[in-house]
């Protein structure tokens, strides 16, 4: 294994099968054989290593795993069939009836929905901290909290949590911190180096990075990972073949992909910085950011998401968004094509107003992911869509 991420992403790859193949192929199987009985006992047994079916484990989601751990510079990993398989499974699988949560009040809003809605249904309660004053968040500790759970850059506000000061808040109060690195992915920012145990992705966005399938990643320590898939292998949120083998491949160019997002993301945000129709751009390496310090820290580039908070509220928003004629309207991110979303109004919709004041999302709020077209396209399209929105 190289120290470089690019010779790994490319390089890491199932041993070839009698056909000399030289990209890995589609192992399309539910099921694998045994040569024996006493073969299929001891593999069921984990006295040795092997296939059994698809939902435990494949192949092609093995080569996806074994590249991403070796990014992230996690122990062990599982692939699900969603970015939300993942976040759920890496709460579900370590926590249990009588545990609390501390988290990040910016996430993602069906991770939201996870920690306010579902769990408290099966006894696991949260405990929200707001990420201007993590200092404070010892007072938020309870004696049954179990997991600090934090998204760095957040979902949509790109507001960033210093990983240092996460990873050492969670060895003083004996906790799991698992961080959603899905908007940074794994070439931007290996939150394990700063003390994540658990790190979690949705491999839709940024690892498949064309908008075409679906998939989650869960990684960390060797130990927390075996709960992790017995839990998966029980419940059955695993990926299938062909979605794995997708994003095995897409590994293969994400540091090109990533390079060439983050600097037309960084000319986008301070081209429109300043713009008087704007109350605010925001993005992790623009220095008027609030903790651009902390994403130059921790993070090699700024991301492919900047924010533009427009003025004139929700019309204005939805009216610039109408006038887009390049960018894609959709919810998605993370694509080779730029994409707007209006999160008050869709991802993050079943927020109150309130809940969305506390993360940052104003009415006039759009988030766009910068894509791979020249950038003077996108500013044009934008520019154009400001002015004609007016």
């Amino acid at each position: 294994m190289s120290k470089h991420f690019e010779t790994n992403s490319v390089r890491i790859s199932p041993s070839k099968s009698s056909q000399r193949e030289h990209s890995a192929p589609i192992y399309l199987t539910s099921s694998f054989t045994f040569d024996s009985a006493e073969e299929a006992r001891a593999t069921f047994a984990d006295e040795i290593e092997g296939n059994i079916y698809s939902r435990y484990a494949n192949p092609n989601s093995s080569d996806l795993i074994e590249k991403v751990c070796a990014a992230e510079g996690t122990e062990d990993g599982f692939a699900t069939a969603s970015g939300m398989a993942a976040m759920f499974g890496s709460i579900a699988a370590l926590l249990q009836q009588g545990d609390h949560v501390l988290a990040a009040r910016s996430l993602f809003g069906s991770t939201h929905q996870l920690l306010t809605r579902v769990f408290p249904k099966w006894g696991i309660t949260s405990t929200y901290g707001d990420i201007s004053d993590y200092l404070n968040w010892d007072k938020l500790v309870q004696p049954n909290t179990k997991m600090l759970f934090i998204e760095t850059p957040s979902n949509p506000g790109l507001e960033i949590i210093d990983l240092e000061w996460a990873g050492k808040f969670a060895e003083a109060h004996n906790l799991i911190l698992v961080v959603d690195n899905c908007f940074a992915s794994p070439y931007l920012q290996q939150p394990a180096k700063w003390g994540a145990h658990i790190v979690t992705h949705s491999a839709t966005k940024y690892i498949d990075g064309q908008g075409r399938v679906l998939g989650g990643l869960i990684l960390g320590k060797a130990n927390l990972m075996k709960e992790v898939h017995f839990f998966a292998r029980h419940t059955g949120p695993s990926i299938s073949p062909f979605n794995a083998w997708i994003l095995a491949k897409s590994m293969e160019t994400l540091g090109l992909r990533m390079d060439r997002h983050c600097s037309n993301a960084l000319t986008v945000a301070d081209y429109f910085e300043g713009n008087p129709e704007i109350l605010a751009v925001k993005y992790p390496f623009l220095k008027s950011h609030p903790q651009y310090e902390i994403a130059k820290k921790q993070m090699s580039q700024g991301g492919g998401v900047i924010t533009l908070d427009l003025k004139g509220g929700v019309q204005r928003a939805q009216r610039f968004i109408d006038k887009l004629q390049m960018i894609s309207i959709t919810a998605n991110l993370g694509d080779s094509r730029s994409i707007v979303t209006h999160p008050a109004s869709t991802t993050h919709s079943k927020l109150s107003v309130e809940e969305r004041a506390q993360v940052g999302i104003s009415d006039g709020l759009v988030r766009l992911s910068i894509g791979l077209e020249h950038y003077e396209d996108i500013i044009l399209d934008v520019e154009r869509a400001i002015d004609s929105s007016k």
